[in-house]
């Protein structure tokens, strides 16, 4: 009877707590965590406020930087503070439901968990006067009851693809800023602070982080404005294993993204050359096992960006990774560099030899450039992969500075 007991109630705490984590919570079914890659804007949302401490300095470094943003707001702070709230709408910002009571949805009894978001939605309206959109629950946790209660209350659960992680106490501003700038994409909902542990750290962090993303180019925006910013359906989730899946290959095999930013077009890693006979175009044979840079491409950015902007943008990525050979201690004494991919004909017009591969190595990358294509979204029926390949000296003199 008591292991009976004990697998009934393994069985309700996997439905009740396992299942949203994994799905909900980790994958991101159902919720918004970022947008599409095809233009240079982001999300920056601040959790926990408002408070009249710190938040006015969060308004102040956006008004400054002419940039917007989401605020998943507390129902009582908004309450004590609406001229904050006002303010938020009046600059263009959104204003979003964090919370009702700001507790772990784990620590929550079920109908609590359930009301909560509709009561904090309902609240911040009142104030605002207007219908709230998003929902963030505290520590962005879920349980069945959360997930049944954003529902109920016709609201959108939002997450996130970049955490500044402001509120470690070991964490510096110029820490903050670096670790953003290492991690946003375009597309990027980046989650931040404006009360509550860390905020001193983005208030410091802020002017800085702001002046970084306009200079490479990002807008920030509302979460109600990010292109292709919906809730997480089959083929985004598709999408979201194959991300996974490509940084797990880069942990394995130590693959860096270019210039440690997650938005260049490139990572690149050393590897012993793979392949046997190849021969450059002046016929100067590569020995198998040569020292090699073998670079892999961004593959959600190139789709989302399409070939012909992508080959805009690689002309330009293309000097970081020529930087990277130059300064990276892992690339010091690689001969070549090359890829192997289905983009050659992409790669030739770049200045790359290409050199057709053996049938079954042909076969193989084939399948899994046409997995590749379904997982990301795009239309199967990938090109033959082909061999693109330039001499560390040949590339360092078409990219190098």
């Amino acid at each position: 009877m008591k292991r009976r007991v004990s697998f009934l109630m393994s069985g309700v705490l996997l439905l009740y707590v396992g299942l949203p984590y994994l799905l909900v919570q980790l994958a991101g079914a159902g919720l918004i965590r970022e947008g599409r890659r095809e233009r240079r804007e982001l999300a920056l949302t601040f959790d926990d406020g408002p408070d009249p401490l710190t938040t006015p300095a969060v308004l102040d470094a956006l008004h400054d930087a002419q940039a917007q943003a989401t605020f998943f707001v507390m129902a009582d702070r908004a309450e004590a503070y609406p001229e904050l709230t006002r303010r938020m709408l009046d600059e263009g910002h959104e204003v979003a439901a964090h919370a009702a009571r700001h507790v772990h949805a784990w620590l929550r009894a079920p109908w609590d968990a359930f009301l909560d978001p509709g009561r904090a939605a309902r609240r911040i309206a009142a104030i605002t006067g207007q219908p709230v959109r998003f929902h963030r629950p505290p520590h962005g946790a879920y349980t069945l009851a959360t997930v049944l209660g954003q529902r109920a209350a016709g609201l959108t659960g939002a997450h996130w693809s970049v955490e500044a992680r402001d509120w470690d106490p070991a964490r510096t501003p110029a820490g903050v800023t670096d670790r953003v700038l290492a991690q946003v994409t375009p597309g990027a909902v980046v989650v931040l602070h404006d009360a509550g542990p860390g905020v001193q750290t983005t208030v410091m962090a802020l002017p800085v982080l702001l002046k970084q993303l306009r200079a490479r180019g990002y807008r920030c925006v509302p979460l109600r404005e990010l292109d292709g910013a919906v809730p997480l359906d089959a083929v985004g989730l598709r999408r979201r294993l194959f991300i996974t899946l490509d940084a797990a290959f880069d942990r394995l095999h130590r693959v860096q993204p270019t210039e440690g930013r997650a938005d260049n077009l490139f990572r690149t890693g050393r590897v012993g050359f793979p392949l046997q006979g190849i021969r450059h175009a002046d016929g100067t044979l590569i020995e198998q096992g040569t020292p090699a840079a073998e670079f892999h491409v961004n593959n959600p950015l190139l789709v989302d960006l399409g070939l012909r902007r992508s080959v805009r943008l690689a002309r330009e990525d293309f000097r970081a990774v020529a930087r990277d050979l130059q300064t990276r201690p892992d690339l010091q004494g690689t001969e070549v560099v090359f890829c192997l991919s289905a983009l050659s004909s992409l790669l030739a017009a770049l200045g790359f030899e290409t050199v057709e591969l053996p049938p079954a190595d042909t076969r193989r990358l084939q399948r899994w450039a046409n997995m590749l294509r379904r997982g990301y979204g795009s239309v199967p029926g990938a090109p033959q992969p082909k061999l693109s390949i330039l001499s560390r000296k040949a590339f360092l003199a078409r990219y190098g500075d």
